[in-house]
């Protein structure tokens, strides 16, 4: 009998001690975009190796794109509950510094694999890819290997792209063609004109077009085809290299002055530069990661052929001309 009332009142403390200690793990909410947390992309994974380690919870809490998750958090301001964000890329990043929302760090960035250096104070980056159209080398034998090219190409060849103004490949369209040609961009997206099959507004539309057949090319990543090697076994999806160059996407993160766990966001970017996390990353954000990975990055990433030249635009220059020059491409394919 003693046993047995010692041993109620033993679970009976424990039910009570149980809601105390759960709220004390703290919570860190991480603003990203949909594809990133998926069930099929990188956050579960990452979730499960964090928790593992910082004796915490995570919450991913996704919008409907990068550039989403910025405007959010404007919105929101000082009040977010978001501690960090994670996905935004280089082309907004300086836009989301002048919010004054995002605090510095104090990480250095001697062993990454960029195709460029990196010294940002207030983002870190965990993957890249650059900018391509993909095409399936089964119905298309000789792409295009310039803009110049592509335009060239018969009006009922095909390409699909996304809108700047929503989606972060489409923006990095914007910048490809003024990186490579500067003044001549709007003659270059009127040349483009009528091969636009459609402008959708993110990447996953466009894509399943293409996938469909409705259009030869898709504007996407370096990096597609390796989906298609890993997941279907078809190295016939391609990307397309031009000799202009390609402009490159990196995503990064970055946390907010007003997170409430700035300590432990801090160890998340810390952790998301990691081997642990950056193995998971190729073959579920489908990019390449920001460190040598060695005999732990699949195989299918070493198969795919890579640009010559990297164009890059001053950050200063894209934040200042960006919206002009997205109505520049807009009036030019109108």
């Amino acid at each position: 009998m003693v046993k047995s009332t010692s041993l109620a009142l033993a679970v009976f403390a424990g039910l009570l001690a149980a809601p105390a200690f759960a709220q004390d793990v703290p919570n860190l909410k991480i603003y990203t975009y949909d594809g990133f947390a998926a069930e099929w992309g990188p956050g579960p994974g990452l979730k499960a190796g964090f928790e593992a380690i910082c004796k915490c919870t995570v919450d991913f809490v996704a919008a409907d794109s990068s550039i989403g998750t910025l405007r959010r958090v404007q919105l929101e301001g000082a009040t977010t509950e978001a501690d960090l964000i994670v996905g935004l890329d280089t082309a907004i990043a300086g836009e989301a510094r002048d919010t004054g929302l995002f605090a510095e760090h104090n990480f250095y960035f001697d062993e990454l694999t960029l195709p460029y250096g990196w010294t940002d104070k207030n983002f870190v980056p965990f993957d890249y890819a650059h900018f391509a159209f993909v095409y399936d080398s089964d119905k298309v034998a000789n792409p295009p290997k310039s803009f110049e090219e592509l335009i060239a190409m018969p009006d009922d060849f095909k390409i699909v792209i996304q809108d700047p103004r929503s989606a972060t490949p489409g923006l990095g369209l914007v910048l490809w063609i003024k990186a490579a040609y500067g003044d001549r961009a709007p003659e270059i997206w009127a040349g483009l004109k009528p091969h636009i099959l459609t402008v959708t507004r993110e990447w996953s539309e466009s894509y399943n077009l293409f996938l469909e057949g409705e259009a030869d090319m898709a504007l996407s990543y370096t990096t597609s085809p390796a989906y298609h090697i890993v997941e279907e076994d078809d190295d016939t999806i391609k990307a397309a290299l031009f000799t202009e160059g390609h402009f490159a996407q990196t995503e990064v993160a970055g946390v907010l002055r007003s997170s409430k766990h700035q300590e432990l966001a801090f160890q998340f970017l810390d952790y998301l530069t990691s081997a642990d996390a950056q193995k998971i990353i190729p073959t579920t954000n489908w990019m390449f990661p920001v460190i040598d990975l060695g005999y732990e990055l699949n195989p299918a990433f070493g198969t795919l052929p890579q640009p010559e030249k990297t164009l890059t635009l001053p950050e200063a220059e894209i934040e200042a001309n960006s919206a002009a020059w997205i109505d520049e491409m807009l009036k030019a394919i109108q």
